[in-house]
Order: C-alpha cells, then structure tokens, then sequence
C-alpha cells in the first residue's frame, strides 16, 4: 500500500455500487498528484480507489479495516471491482441483515372465512424474520365447534414448492424454515368455543401444551402471540401457570408474552385482561363485532364498512390486482378470495417486520401494523398494559387529510402490497436478478433496521448522511426524510403539542439533510402542568423512508429519534405561569381559537 505524502485538489468521482467478494459497497475514484522525489519533486499522478462497504473501509485481500485507509490499487487489481447492476448475478450477502428475530406464536381460527388463510400466506413469505414456536387452529366467536389444521397444512405444502426459490432472495444469515419445521408446529386447540374449554378440569390439547412448553422455556427473549380468533388457548396455559406456579414465578412467565388480538373474538379475551392486566396486550376494543370501529380494518377494510372514503387507495386490494400479483405459483395459488376484507388478521405481523420503521416494545411509535398506545398511564389502579386505538393524521388519495385509527395502517398500504408482490416473486424465480430486493440503508453510520437513537441539545442542527445506503440490485433510489409527528403527541391535538424539526435538503436527492432542532421553549418545557422548563424534552421522530425504482418498488425505512434535551434549563415559566386547566393551556399558546371561523 502506498500513500502520497501530500494531496492537492483531489477530484473524486463517486461510481455506483461494486462487489469485492460478496460485499457490496461504492468504489471512489481520486486522482491523486504527489510529490515524486525520485523526479527531482516534479509532480507524479496516479489513481487511487476507496471501497466503502457496509461496515466502514474495507481491503478485501487483507481483511484489514480502518476508516481512514486509503487504497493505492495496480491496474490488475481493478479486477477485484464488479460494478453491481441488473445485467450480473448477484450475492444474497449483500442484502439487508438484521441483529434478531421475535419468537412468534400463532392462534388461528382459520376456515371460519377466507381471511386467516390469506394472512398465512402472507405470514409465511415472512417466515424468514421470525422464530415461530407455534401455530395453532383454533375456534371463535365464527367457528365454534370445530378447528380446522388440516387447512394450514394445505397452505405449508404449497410453501414447499417454493421455500428453496424464497432462500435464493434472502441473507444466508436468515434462511426460510423447511416446511418439515413448520409442519411440526401445527396443533390444535379445543373445539369449543370460549370459556367452555378453560377451567382447572379441562385436559390440555396439544396446542396448549406447545404454547405452555414455549412459555415455560428457558429463553428471555419476548414471545409474541399473535391472535387471529378466539383466546381461549392463551386462557386455557395462563390460568394453567397460576394454578402451576408461585405469584411471583406466575408473574415472570406473563412478562415473556407479548399479544396482539384481532380485536375480541371469543368471551375469554376481557377475561383475560382483566384477570392478568401486567400482560402487555394490544388489541382493538369496542362494542361487540363492530369491528368497523378498529384500527385492524386500515388493512383492507374501507370499502366493506365505509370509513375514510376517499382516502385510502383501494386499487391493490382488488380482486383484481390480487389475482395478478398474489395467487400465482405454488404458494400463492393457495390465497382464496376473500368474502368480507382480506386479510384482517395480517396486522399482527406486519407489527414485527424488520423493515426499519417499528419498534416491537413500543406500539405508540408506529409500524405497518398499527399505531397503539396505553390505555393506562397512571401506573395506579390495575396498572395495565392494555394498548389500544391511536389515530394518525393522514394526506389520502384524494388530497385531503384524514384523522382515523385505521389511517395507522392504511398509509403504509402501497408499500406493504409492493412488498407482498415481491416476496411472490421471489417465490417464482430462483435467479436473484429476476426479483427486486430492497434498500439497504445507512445513517450517520448506523446501518440495520435498528432506530437510531440520539440525545440533542434543543435549539441546535444536526446533519444526517444516508449517503452510504445502497441498493443490492443497482436500482436508482429516492430518499424522503419526514417528521412522524403523532408518537410525540400525548393527546388528539397534535399540531398544538408537537414542534416542528426543520429539515433542509444539502443534496439534490436529498442523501444529506440539515435537521434544526426547536429550541427548548418549543420542545423542553411541562406545556400541561408547571410551565416549566425541562431537562428531558419531547422525544421526536424523524423517518428516513428509502424505495427503489424496482419493480415492484420497494422501501426500506430508517428511524431516528430524538431526545431533545435542555441541560440548562432554558425558556424558563414567569413567575405565577403554570396552568390550572387545559383551557389556560390552549389560551397561553394561542390554540383556544384552533376551529374558529
């Protein structure tokens, strides 16, 4: 290696993206003049290439790694450089890793209607970026009698025609299940419905025994139980471990489970909440089978109970459009039509996926799967940890802005179906170059899906440089930073409470953003109670949304959260501020006369 002793004028030219090895990354070309002391200090030129990868500066013969390493390459070692595009066969490597999968456990009233069947299918497509533990058939409040596994085998021998394709289009690091594994997890509940199959006398099915084994396991890592019917399995295993266990070994066990429910769907869902109220639960709740009025429906649900017309675009929930572009190939050929909406069950994973935009222990930030918060603050009381209904604020099809609790869901529909339709795609062709893949991006050096989480000082700018993101099939990609204002807001009124992050473009294609941070009279202060200031302000969120011009496109998300901070206690209350009311609150900021004429 060899370094010049001094640079004058550098011109780098930044080429696309390039292989060494498996590892994608973007090759700079410099031109270099350096003091030749051989020539009698005359000026020598020569080139010099950096390859940046996902993990910083890398040279690939040596395995060496540095961030200021600069490469002096031979022309003969310009062979080691493979410019990426669609025309070469590419390396799974170079797609997006993630750092770990949730354990997922699944409860299905499938055959009950159309709809749990096409969540399976989907479910499986993603099977890649869970541990699932379980899948269990189940009854509910539309299917009282009877299970139905043998439809979930249907389902899994279709995936088996296409689960060695799917591998050849995820990280070697993430292979899809065998279908033999998956297979294995289908048992079976009682066929009864509710709470005639809980009770200290009722024998446990297989499906309740696997679920209590999985509870019982070693493993502190959350499991996630995804409810598509009835709850009376869960029911069943948790009054089982209260009977088993000593409080305070009950109460351990219950902290493992993470459930979300497809609202209420049999008559031990209150039950449960009520009686083991430390559960973290989100589930939709209001009137029995209004579903209408749940944020689940944002899936596909506008047309069939009419909220939000006008707002939701509809064209990639059709038969039509689904025909085309899911029921294809071995495993999408099993997707029925759907009666009622498709697939109201799908929310509960779409929550999990690893795309950059949720994170799993906080519903209240927002994913493809919903947007939750608790039901409780107080920490008083029964303390629960019951999430339920938020809204999102959201610019519709048809330009106006809609507030609803399904707009958590359906703002992310295009996205979420572009993404379905790829992974059948995947599940068509065993050649990488015949699918599109997705974005892998990177902020300030933080690559993964992982929000990146900062602490700022109130009032200052910060800049945030995704220009080292990269797409694994040569796509062009268009970046949008945006601010997700909601999370923030702990009412209804958002624009009232939430401050604005100002975000100026330093690039025309915006891979570098200036972000001003509000000052701390904005963000750092006790805007409900005191008026005072505050060390700790308002956590605000900032998304990186990233989508290639693939077909179909695809996106990939990157958070960043923000803690504003305010150590010196700046925009300090006057004397005698601090509001007795809210309507001394709303007065104080000139935000009583918000619908005024």
């Amino acid at each position: 290696m060899v370094r010049g002793q001094h640079i004058n004028n550098p011109s780098c030219h930044r080429a696309s993206h390039f292989l060494i090895g498996s590892q994608l990354g973007t090759l700079e070309r410099h031109v270099v003049t350096q003091q030749n002391q051989a020539s009698c200090g005359g000026p020598a030129v020569h080139l010099e290439y950096r390859w940046w990868g996902p993990s910083g500066l890398h040279v690939e013969r040596t395995g060496e790694t540095t961030e200021n390493l600069t490469l002096t390459l031979k022309e003969d070692d310009f062979r080691l450089f493979a410019p990426v595009s669609r025309n070469l066969a590419m390396s799974t490597s170079s797609l997006q890793s993630f750092l770990d999968k949730p354990r997922v456990f699944v409860l299905s009233d499938i055959s009950n209607e159309p709809d749990d069947a096409e969540s399976l299918v989907r479910f499986l497509l993603y099977s890649n970026q869970f541990d699932t533990e379980g899948i269990v058939a189940v009854t509910s409040t539309w299917m009282k009698t009877k299970v139905c596994p043998q439809d979930m085998h249907k389902i899994i021998d279709g995936y088996a025609g296409v689960v060695d394709n799917l591998n050849n289009h995820t990280h070697p690091d993430h292979p899809y299940p065998t279908a033999e594994t998956l297979r294995s997890l289908v048992k079976s509940g009682p066929p009864v419905y509710g709470f005639e199959g809980v009770g200290t006398d009722r024998p446990l099915t297989d499906g309740h025994q696997l679920l209590l084994d999985r509870i019982e396991a070693s493993s502190d890592r959350p499991l996630w139980v995804l409810v598509w019917g009835g709850t009376n399995v869960l029911a069943q295993v948790l009054l089982t471990i209260k009977e088993k266990y000593p409080a305070n070994k009950a109460a351990s066990l219950r902290a493992k489970l993470r459930v979300y429910t497809i609202s209420d769907q049999d008559d031990t869902s209150a039950w449960i909440r009520a009686e083991f109220p430390d559960i973290f639960y989100i589930s939709s709740v209001h009137a029995w089978n209004q579903y209408g009025l749940a944020a689940w429906t944002g899936i596909a649900g506008d047309r069939y109970y009419g909220f939000d017309q006008g707002g939701p675009d509809f064209s990639k929930m059709t038969k039509s459009w689904i025909k085309k572009n899911i029921q294809v190939g071995p495993l999408g050929s099993t997707y029925p039509d759907y009666i009622f909406i498709p697939e109201g069950d799908t929310p509960t994973f779409l929550y999990l996926i690893q795309n950059g935009l949720g994170v799993r222990e906080h519903p209240e930030y927002g994913s493809w799967g919903g947007r939750y918060a608790l039901t409780d603050l107080s920490g008083r009381g029964l303390s629960g940890r019951h999430y339920s209904d938020t809204t999102d604020a959201v610019v519709g099809a048809d330009g106006k802005t809609y507030t609803s609790n399904q707009a958590t869901i359906w703002r992310w529909r295009d996205t979420f179906q572009n993404d379905f339709a790829s992974r059948i795609q995947w599940s068509l062709h065993p050649d990488f170059k015949a699918a599109n893949h997705h974005p892998v991006l990177c902020v300030n050096d933080s690559w993964g899906h992982e929000a990146l989480e900062l602490e700022i000082e109130a009032g200052e700018d910060i800049v945030f440089d995704a220009s080292s993101s990269y797409d694994p099939d040569g796509d062009s990609l268009s970046f949008k930073w945006w601010q997700y204002k909601e999370p923030t807001a702990t009412q209804w009124l958002v624009r009232f409470e939430v401050s604005n992050l100002e975000i100026e473009n330093l690039d025309p294609d915006a891979r570098r953003v200036k972000v001003c941070i509000p000052p701390p009279e904005q963000c750092c202060f006790d805007r409900f109670t005191t008026g005072s200031p505050v060390a700790r302000g308002q956590l605000l969120h900032l998304v990186l949304e990233v989508t290639d011009n693939g077909t179909p496109a695809l996106t990939s998300y990157k958070r960043i959260i923000i803690q504003t901070m305010n150590k010196d206690l700046r925009g300090a209350a006057e004397a005698g501020s601090a509001p007795d009311n809210i309507a001394e609150v709303m007065k104080a900021f000139g935000a009583d006369d918000w619908n005024a004429d």
